[in-house]
């Protein structure tokens, strides 16, 4: 089976670097022969942090990183020479992951914008040397302060996809067909349950070079929220969707039912999405006659929610859908 490269999942243990200590020194010069203190301080430990970026989709480059250390601060020296700051380091992540300390459960942060930097951990302080210490009635301090000692703690770095709209539907509903025809992305299109097996995601290009982004979330299935198929692994990624998307085909047994049960599966993953706006498209249309459609669009009304007759194969329609979108995301 091939390895897919998205990740949205990563548990990290950090660890800051120690601070230098400060220095003992004194004036050694020829006819001084009692210089005073000239002990520099220590250097700062690095500290760590994590940065957003627009060019990444995944956590993939953390996979694999399961400790994470910055560099020790370099001790104070003579002649009031400061040690040398530890490096700092800066991990690039894509927008939308959120920090969560693994032992309390504090959210340290979320990325949600191009440059966005969060510290994770603060790199020790440097010690301050003798030469810090020398007052009016103490002119000759014969100690140093020691370096900050270093921080650490576990991470985990959850990844929700930001996207304005979030296509919901049950395997093979045609998300990812829809997704290819009004987008450039390629995703793995075929006619069997679960093809879409990671969130895709695709600029939607619309009118005066406006655009707009739609995530394909894998497809949910009845009991998804209490971890079935494909469980919750991905129905956190809605919760960051502008506008929901429900996608139904025309040709199942039930279009009621079945939204019903999407509904379902959304509400006992968070209540709070019930809140989103929502739009209902009756997928591969090109199957059905005017009459049939025009019975279901008589049954689907009841459901009191937006919906249109779509073809991805056929783009009917989609035109109408983009400008529908557009008009919820800009109202949201």
């Amino acid at each position: 089976m091939a390895i897919h490269p998205f990740v949205d999942y990563v548990k990290i243990y950090f660890k800051s670097g120690k601070g230098g200590n400060g220095a003992v020194s004194w004036r050694r010069e020829k006819f001084v022969p009692k210089g005073g203190p000239n002990g520099g301080d220590g250097g700062e430990g690095g500290s760590i942090f994590v940065k957003g970026n627009r060019q990444l989709w995944t956590l993939l480059d953390l996979k694999y990183r399961k400790y994470i250390t910055a560099e020790d601060a370099g001790n104070g020296q003579d002649n009031n020479k400061k040690g040398k700051n530890g490096a700092n380091i800066v991990l690039d992540v894509p927008l939308g992951t959120i920090l969560i300390d693994s032992e309390t459960d504090e959210i340290i942060g979320e990325i949600t914008d191009e440059g966005q930097e969060l510290m994770i951990l603060k790199g020790g302080r440097g010690g301050k040397g003798n030469t810090f210490f020398k007052t009016a009635t103490h002119q000759a301090p014969d100690f140093a302060q020691p370096g900050g000692e270093p921080l650490e703690r576990t991470v985990v770095m959850e990844l929700k996809v930001l996207a304005d709209v979030g296509l919901v539907g049950f395997p093979n509903a045609g998300k990812s067909t829809l997704l290819s025809v009004l987008s450039e992305a390629k995703p793995k299109i075929a006619d069997y349950p679960f093809t879409t097996l990671v969130p895709n995601l695709g600029i939607v290009r619309y009118k005066d070079f406006q655009s707009f982004v739609m995530a394909d979330i894998p497809g949910i299935i009845e009991g998804a929220s209490e971890g079935k198929g494909l469980g919750v692994q991905f129905l956190r990624h809605i919760e960051r969707n502008s506008v929901l998307l429900f996608m139904i085909a025309g040709d199942c047994d039930d279009i009621c039912k079945e939204y019903d049960i999407l509904l379902n599966e959304i509400q006992q993953f968070n209540p709070e999405l019930m809140d989103k706006p929502r739009l209902l498209a009756i997928t591969k249309s090109d199957l059905l006659d005017k009459e049939l459609e025009k019975e279901l669009g008589k049954t689907v009304k009841k459901l009191k929610v937006p919906y249109l007759f779509i073809s991805a194969i056929t783009q009917t329609n989609t035109n109408k859908l983009k400008d529908i979108l557009w008009k919820m995301i800009n109202e949201e």
